[in-house]
């Protein structure tokens, strides 16, 4: 489904846009799913597992940062990954066989969205190879003012930065690492029914929502079926007997075939721990976690170039 050029930008840059990923009727479909559960959102007061809360959520107001495992909550959301434009791009970058690690759609609510600090998936779930990515699908348009995602081009390349702040796992690299380069920031924008996909170790964040519209973005963390997590990482199955595992991993499985034999690739792992007092989210470790914020009003302006 990708063109030669396609494939070999992704390889390059770590990243890449596919614009009209879906067509009308499956958009439609996922964001009245996705409006439906932030209705329901309303006689919620805390954070539970499916509703993150942002701050001012309220039932008048409702705000949430995410909802969780969104494939949980309706099968329209794991069917759009079989979709034949998304699986044969998924194919393109990752191979046959492609197993689904989590889903979770960020909705960033108008007027101040929570930020996602600057970070490489990797270091938090590390894995045997690193052919995975995360999908974003863009449910609504996404522009400069409704916090898009931004990219650091050809970082997967490069080592995994520390994600670590006195000495606990925060989940967000200081922005004043040196070897962040800011000046090379890309952000990623485009219409309701495209979708980005970055590379598992591609260095990514987002700035809040400061517009009056809604962003909804639902990102899929995926990978080839013979990458299997390592223990001590987010997505390491434990508690589980060997039965159960190999249950799991084929419940996981989007299309193709699950393999016993995990393909050993020399990759960079540290492993996210000692983990942060509150791991129930990304933006719980990074807040529990004390993150140097990339997004505060001294540092937004450079974070946000390019």
């Amino acid at each position: 489904m990708l063109t030669p050029d396609q494939i070999a930008f992704y390889r390059e840059n770590g990243y890449i846009l596919v614009e009209d990923a879906i067509d009308g009727a499956m958009l439609d479909r996922l964001r009245a799913l996705t409006y439906g559960l932030i209705d329901r959102s309303r006689s919620v007061s805390d954070s539970d597992d499916v509703f993150d809360l942002d701050e001012g959520h309220s039932a008048e107001s409702p705000k949430l940062t995410r909802i969780k495992n969104p494939v949980q909550r309706d099968p329209a959301f794991l069917e759009v990954l079989r979709t034949e434009k998304v699986r044969g791009v998924l194919e393109d970058l990752i191979g046959p066989s492609v197993r689904l690690q989590t889903s979770k759609l960020n909705t960033k609510a108008p007027g101040g969205g929570a930020a996602v600090e600057w970070h490489q998936d990797w270091a938090f779930y590390p894995h045997t190879n690193d052919d995975m990515l995360a999908i974003g699908l863009m449910l609504e348009d996404v522009d400069e003012a409704n916090g898009p995602l931004m990219v650091l081009p050809g970082s997967h390349k490069g080592p995994v930065l520390s994600h670590f702040s006195g000495g606990v796992f925060c989940g967000a690299v200081d922005p004043a690492d040196p070897l962040f380069d800011h000046d090379r920031v890309v952000t990623l924008t485009g219409k309701a029914g495209s979708m980005t996909l970055h590379h598992v170790r591609t260095l990514h964040g987002s700035a809040p929502n400061l517009s009056d519209r809604a962003r909804l973005i639902c990102f899929y963390e995926l990978s080839a079926a013979d990458a299997w997590p390592l223990a001590g990482g987010a997505s390491a199955y434990v508690g589980m007997t060997q039965a159960q595992v190999w249950e799991q991993t084929n419940q996981r499985l989007v299309f193709g075939e699950q393999t016993a034999r995990p393909r050993l690739k020399d990759v960079p792992v540290l492993l996210p721990l000692p983990p942060a007092p509150d791991s129930s989210s990304i933006f719980k470790i990074q807040k529990s976690g004390r993150a140097t914020s990339a997004f505060a009003p001294t540092t937004r302006e450079p974070a946000a170039a390019g």
